[in-house]
């Protein structure tokens, strides 16, 4: 596994908590808000509940980068040459 790599999925770990927390609003915001969903929701908000899981990692896995990139930019300008 490179830095790079590692990097990415230490953030990526940090910031699944948050990923999670917004697929499963979406998904229960979805049951609550469709009629046909909601009529039924001792079923679907479970399943929202464990399907938020899985596809939260791959999202987090997807949006670290774009976090990293701050700390990429500043590191690079940190370690370029100066100018004279």
């Amino acid at each position: 596994m490179t830095d790079n790599t590692l990097a990415r999925a230490r953030v990526a770990a940090l910031i699944f908590v948050m990923v999670n927390a917004v697929v499963f609003g979406v998904g229960l915001v979805t049951v609550l808000s469709v009629p046909a969903l909601s009529e039924h929701a001792f079923f679907w908000i479970p399943v929202v509940v464990l399907a938020s899981f899985p596809l939260s990692a791959p999202l987090s896995w997807l949006v670290a980068p774009t976090m990293m990139m701050r700390f990429m930019r500043a590191s690079h300008f940190v370690h370029a040459r100066p100018l004279r």
